[in-house]
């Protein structure tokens, strides 16, 4: 019997969607599902959504629970985390603070000012989590799907010998909405793509073997796709490929598309697709269920349907390679740069074609990104590469200069107004950082 534990196990839907999967697999039907959350309440929602699969599937799985993670880690063959660090008034901090020097968030949980102070606060549990993983479970594989993704394992992987990647649903659902938009579905989809999370790019994309950008470029010029996408097939005109992330995080990253108010009404106020990319739109959704979800999951637990089939994920499929049946399995990982993509700094967190085996998670090519790629792609890299620094040596200079050279921030504020507007977060974070040397920014 396999162990697998799930650390924020409150993440209700998610929680339940990854057991599923994990489920489908033979080697994993008797598996141990051990949920551990902080939330008791959750928690305890958890426990029963997991065993509707469970008891769905008729499987032989054992359903536990904690609220004590080294109990919860303890012999754990597989790791998988989702934790959300602080409550929604610091998390809305993230979008309201920027927003009054008018940086405009949309998610605000990858990269720029929002997706730094995210890290910085998540980055110590993330350590107390790997610090138990050593002692009590050092031979897991951990998989963290908990953002900002490339900065979490980046320090991660800075901090410890464990068996960690990041894992991201962009890749495969961006294939995914690429092949309905050429009508090719139903046909072998192949794809070499890289970069970092959240902005890596299809160098390949091919239908049955075929090249499909020809297919692609036509497409987009059909007004229903059009406007699914604004962002993002912007992007894939003026660059010439196209990129994993959505419209509303892509407007974020870049200086092209929120700096102005006639062009977040442009861009980012009339896609059709999941985000286009509207100010707090994550925020939003999220005070949206909070006085709803018990109401929500409770209708499913008692009158909803299970679907046992296999979801896009791609962790259960991880697992099964390293510690299942040890089928190879391929897939995009987060890695520190050692060589992987040639042009891109060494150490900071990629985003790379990888194989999955009884071994653990290796990248399967070197990769040299087209250079106007490369430009763009290094500089957020760098710049995530700088806020992981500062986390490790407890500097709020680097977060300032992190910030400083931020694409969407330095678009539309001086050096002085992001000083006083990091200052302002760091105050406001203040709680969740007494890793910190000070919090106190010397630049003046």
């Amino acid at each position: 019997m396999k162990k697998i534990t799930f650390i924020g196990a409150g993440s209700l839907d998610f929680t339940k969607d990854l057991a599923r999967d994990i489920l489908t697999f033979d080697a994993f039907r008797d598996a141990e599902l051990m949920l551990m959350d902080i939330d008791p309440k959750r928690l305890e929602y958890a426990v029963k959504g997991v065993q509707k699969v469970v008891d769905a599937g008729g499987y032989p799985a054992a359903v536990k629970s904690t609220m004590d993670r080294r109990k919860a880690l303890e012999g754990a063959d597989g790791v998988l985390i989702t934790i959300l660090q602080g409550g929604v008034e610091v998390w809305r901090s993230d979008i309201e603070i920027p927003q009054k020097y008018h940086v405009d968030i949309c998610v605000g949980d990858t990269r720029g000012p929002s997706g730094i102070f995210r890290f910085l606060r998540t980055a110590p549990v993330m350590l107390d989590i790997i610090r138990d993983c050593e002692d009590v479970c050092p031979d897991a594989i951990v998989l963290n799907y908990t953002n900002p993704m490339a900065m979490l394992v980046s320090y991660l992987q800075s901090m410890s010998d464990m068996r960690i990647t990041g894992l991201c649903h962009s890749v495969q659902e961006t294939a995914a909405m690429l092949a309905r938009w050429i009508g090719a579905e139903d046909k072998k989809i192949e794809y070499t793509c890289a970069g970092i999370n959240h902005q890596a790019f299809y160098l390949e994309f091919k239908a049955d073997g075929r090249d499909a950008y020809p297919d692609l470029r036509r497409a987009v010029e059909r007004p229903e796709i059009a406007g699914e996408e604004q962002v993002r097939i912007e992007m894939f005109r003026k660059l010439g490929y196209f990129n994993t992330e959505s419209s509303g995080h892509n407007s974020e990253y870049v200086a092209w598309f929120r700096k102005r108010p006639d062009l977040i009404e442009k861009y980012c106020t009339h896609g059709t697709g999941w985000n286009p990319g509207a100010h707090g739109f994550i925020l939003d959704k999220y005070l949206g269920r909070e006085d709803t979800w018990e109401a929500e999951y409770t209708e499913w637990l008692e009158h909803g349907t299970v679907d046992l089939k296999k979801g896009h994920e791609y962790a259960s499929n991880i697992f099964n390679a390293v510690f299942g049946d040890h089928t190879p399995f391929f897939f995009n990982g987060n890695l520190k740069n050692h060589g992987y993509i040639t042009n891109i700094k060494q150490d900071v967190c990629v985003e790379v074609p990888s194989v999955a085996t009884e071994a653990g998670i290796v990248p399967i090519r070197q990769i040299t990104l087209p250079e106007h790629l490369a430009v763009m792609v290094n500089n957020s890299a760098m710049i995530e590469d700088l806020a992981v620094k500062a986390a490790i040596e407890g500097d709020p200079d680097k977060v300032f200069h992190a910030i400083l050279f931020d694409p969407l921030t330095s678009a539309v504020c001086s050096m002085e107004e992001i000083r006083q507007m990091v200052q302002e977060m760091f105050d406001k974070n203040a709680e969740y950082l007494g890793y910190f040397k000070s919090l106190k920014i010397n630049a003046s």
